[in-house]
């Protein structure tokens, strides 16, 4: 019977590690030690680093600095997090990047919002003009460097809810044109710090 039981859950292990989502049904991903993000992401430790349970990420106006997950968000899922834009102007989470084609959810000091936005992200070239794109909705927003913001991102039957704070911006993917599936990224110009991060699957 112990071996019976054993036998299960070392499959059941096999199944979540061999899962193409960052998360399932059965288990929420959460930040842990340095080399499990290592595992779980495409990472420039130049530009991200994991200390005490923070993600701090590092960029510059030219040259931004990305994170990217190596496995997909699952079909409905919730995100949730704490931002610190500790210097320069923008935090911007990339959601469902598939190819080149991303949906932005981001912060942006310089014009007080926060916005979603249809984005393009080339790999291999992160210069300026080669990243973002087009705003689609957005609300104004008190941003300020050195203060965390609470941020749920959520993605139910193709219906994305964007909230910071207790704001919250809404839209339908497929009547944006919205990238229905992907993986998810992080992008900062400056200095930022995510803690309290967890993306859980929605049934």
């Amino acid at each position: 019977m112990k071996f019976k039981c054993i036998t299960i859950l070392v499959l059941q292990l096999l199944l979540l590690s061999c899962s193409n989502t960052i998360s399932s049904v059965k288990k929420e991903y959460t930040l842990k030690s340095a080399s499990k993000i290592k595992s779980a992401w495409n990472i420039d430790s130049k530009k991200w680093s994991l200390k005490n349970d923070t993600l701090i990420g590092n960029g510059g106006p030219m040259h931004w600095g990305v994170i990217m997950s190596k496995k997909d968000l699952p079909e409905n899922y919730e995100i949730n997090f704490k931002v610190n834009m500790t210097k320069e102007s923008l935090f911007e989470v990339m959601l469902n990047t598939d190819k080149e084609n991303y949906i932005r959810t981001y912060l942006y000091q310089i014009d007080q919002n926060m916005i979603i936005g249809k984005g393009t992200y080339h790999k291999n070239n992160d210069e300026y003009g080669k990243r973002g794109g087009p705003t689609l909705l957005k609300k104004a927003i008190e941003l300020t460097n050195n203060k965390s913001y609470g941020v749920t991102i959520k993605v139910i039957n193709n219906q994305l809810s964007f909230s910071v704070d207790n704001k919250m911006l809404e839209c339908s993917l497929v009547e944006k044109n919205l990238s229905q599936k992907g993986k998810i990224g992080f992008i900062t110009n400056g200095e930022v710090k995510v803690t309290d991060l967890s993306i859980k699957t929605i049934e």
